[in-house]
C-alpha cells in the first residue's frame, strides 16, 4: 500500500486502513482496521482512530472492527480517542482529549471541544459547535448551526438504572449555555436559547427563550436585543457569521440561494 502522508515516530497504522492524500499522522497514534482517513486531514500525536468495541475482547480471533470515517480537512488533537463504527464529515475539529463512542454520525464542520465525551448512538448536524467538557449521552440529537457551550450534560436514563435510553434533540440553530442539564426525552425546537444554568426538564418550543431550573420559555429570542445597537440579536444567523457556509454574502441571501 502507498501513502502519501507523513507519520511519527512509534505510529502504527493498520494495513486494512485506508489513508488519503497529504495526511499528517503525529507519534504514538494508532489507526485500527477499516479506518478511512479523508485527503488533508491532521490527526496529532498520542491518538487512537478506530478503537476496537467491546465485542473484540469477548472474541479477538473472530471480531471485525466497523467502518471509521473522517472526512476530508479535518483536524484531530492530541490524546483524543475516536471508536469504531462513526462518520464524521469533512472538517471535523477536535481539541485535545476527546472521547467518542461508537456508532455516532456528525456533519461537515463540526467542532468537539477538548475533553468532551460523546458516549456513541448519536447524530450530530452540521457545523455543530460543542465547546469543551460537554458530555453527551447516547441517543441524543443535536441538528444543525447548534451551539453546546461548556459543562452542559445531556442525559438519556429517565429511571436510572434501566434499560431504557433515550437521550434530548435540539433543534436546529438553537444555543444551550454554561452548565445546562438537559434531561432524557426532552425535546428543545429550532432557534431556541437555553439560559446558562438551566436544567430542561420538559419541552421547549421554537424561537423561545428557556432559564431556570426547571427551565421555562420567558420570552421570544426575537424579543432580545443587542447590548450596543439595540436591535433584535436573534435569530443569531442574521448576526452572526464567522466560521458559517453564509460568510461573506449573509444569511437571507444564503437561504435565497438555497444553501
Amino acid at each position: 500500500m502507498t501513502l502519501d502522508k507523513f507519520s511519527g515516530l512509534n505510529t502504527r497504522i493498520s494495513p486494512k486502513a485506508t489513508i488519503g492524500k497529504n495526511v499528517l499522522i503525529g507519534d504514538n497514534t494508532v489507526i485500527y482496521d477499516n479506518v478511512e482517513i479523508g485527503d488533508n486531514t491532521v490527526i496529532c500525536d498520542n491518538c487512537v482512530i478506530g478503537e476496537p468495541l467491546n465485542a473484540y475482547y469477548a472474541d479477538t480471533r473472530n471480531y471485525e472492527n466497523p467502518r471509521t470515517q473522517i472526512g476530508p480537512g479535518s483536524l484531530i488533537r492530541s490524546y483524543s480517542i475516536l471508536y469504531a463504527g462513526s462518520v464524521f464529515g469533512e472538517g471535523l475539529q477536535c481539541g485535545h482529549r476527546v472521547t467518542v463512542r461508537e456508532n455516532v454520525t456528525c456533519g461537515k464542520h463540526c467542532s468537539i471541544g477538548t475533553l468532551c465525551d460523546i458516549q456513541g448512538y448519536s447524530v450530530f448536524g452540521d457545523y455543530v459547535r460543542m465547546h469543551s467538557n460537554v458530555h453527551i449521552g447516547q441517543h441524543s440529537t443535536i441538528g444543525n448551526y447548534c451551539w453546546i457551550y461548556p459543562y452542559t450534560v445531556f442525559t438519556n436514563d429517565p429511571t436510572p438504572p434501566s434499560d431504557i435510553c433515550v437521550g434530548p434533540t435540539v433543534g436546529d440553530y438553537s444555543i444551550v449555555a454554561t452548565h445546562c442539564l438537559l434531561l432524557p426525552g426532552v425535546t428543545i425546537g429550532k432557534h431556541c436559547l437555553i439560559g446558562a444554568c438551566s436544567m430542561v426538564s420538559r419541552d421547549i418550543q421554537d424561537y423561545q427563550v428557556a432559564i431556570g431550573s426547571p427551565a421555562r420559555a420567558v420570552k421570544d429570542v426575537r424579543e432580545v436585543k443587542d447590548r450596543e445597537t439595540g436591535e433584535p440579536h436573534y435569530p443569531w444567523p442574521e448576526r452572526f457569521s464567522r466560521n458559517m457556509p453564509w460568510d461573506g454574502i449573509g444569511y437571507k441571501k444564503w437561504l435565497e440561494e438555497g444553501q
